[in-house]
């Protein structure tokens, strides 16, 4: 069988190697995982998770009377905070999910990005996504990667004209570099063409898949609560807010319809 997420974590290190601009990148500080995603639904093929947001100042939600405008009742206040993530020892500071099988579907075929390509195989879309999602990481290991306007205020957009070129630019790069088949001939195969080759198709994921490691309210029971509103409990974190390496799993991803 092909571990996916190993197959791409191994092929990032060849992309951040050879790439410029990704070189300030440590791989050792980036877990690669997978996620459940039917071909044909909408949504990301893949999607950079920062893990190094700060927790927030105190806040609280609160509802009016839609007559009147008064406050009736609010949550209790809370911070919102981020699940720290280790692996043997090293913090992971961004993680980057993959969507399966949807990711594995994606072809320039009749796509927009096909017009920064020109003529190249249709499954450089794959290797596009992927160099998409390491463009995120901040070299301030800040968050996700901001970009200024040219009078030097910042865009709000995490993506726009610019970054899709600049992504196009550093695939096209790579690929001009001659990097070792061996490396990137799995994106070749849509996924009922890795489960011909390989017999089936794995991916690394968190044991309590579907869910994975977001950012999380907790309460706070120091502050003041304004007297006579009525004040909602928040609902209690289910998830862990620490993960290690043994809260990792490898799950086999089976086709659209078949029971994962």
């Amino acid at each position: 069988m092909i571990n996916y997420t190993e197959r791409i974590a191994l092929l990032m290190q060849d992309i951040v190697s050879r790439t410029p601009a990704l070189g300030f990148i440590d791989l050792r500080e980036v877990l690669v995982f997978g996620r459940y995603g039917r071909p044909g639904a909408e949504g990301a093929f893949a999607t950079c998770h920062c893990l190094t947001l700060p927790e927030t100042e105190p806040g609280y939600y609160f509802w009016r009377d839609r007559d009147t405008g008064e406050v009736t009742r609010r949550s209790e206040w809370f911070v919102t905070k981020t699940p720290e993530v280790r692996v043997s020892g090293t913090r992971i500071k961004y993680l980057i999910s993959f969507v399966l099988p949807r990711f594995c579907e994606q072809t320039l075929h009749r796509s927009w990005k096909a017009d920064l390509y020109g003529e190249v195989a249709p499954w450089v879309a794959k290797l596009d996504t992927i160099v998409h999602e390491l463009y995120h990481i901040d070299p301030a290991s800040t968050g996700i990667r901001q970009f200024a306007h040219a009078d030097g205020t910042r865009d709000t957009r995490t993506h726009g004209p610019q970054f899709y070129e600049d992504v196009a630019l550093m695939t096209r790069a790579y690929l001009e570099s001659a990097p070792n088949p061996a490396l990137v001939d799995f994106l070749r195969f849509d996924f009922s063409g890795l489960q011909q080759e390989f017999g089936g198709v794995t991916a690394t994921t968190f044991k309590n898949f579907p869910s994975f490691p977001q950012r999380y309210m907790e309460p706070l029971s120091t502050l003041p609560v304004d007297c006579g509103i009525k004040v909602e409990p928040l609902k209690r974190p289910a998830q862990p807010h620490l993960y290690t390496e043994h809260d990792l799993n490898v799950r086999l991803f089976k086709a659209p319809g078949a029971r994962l």
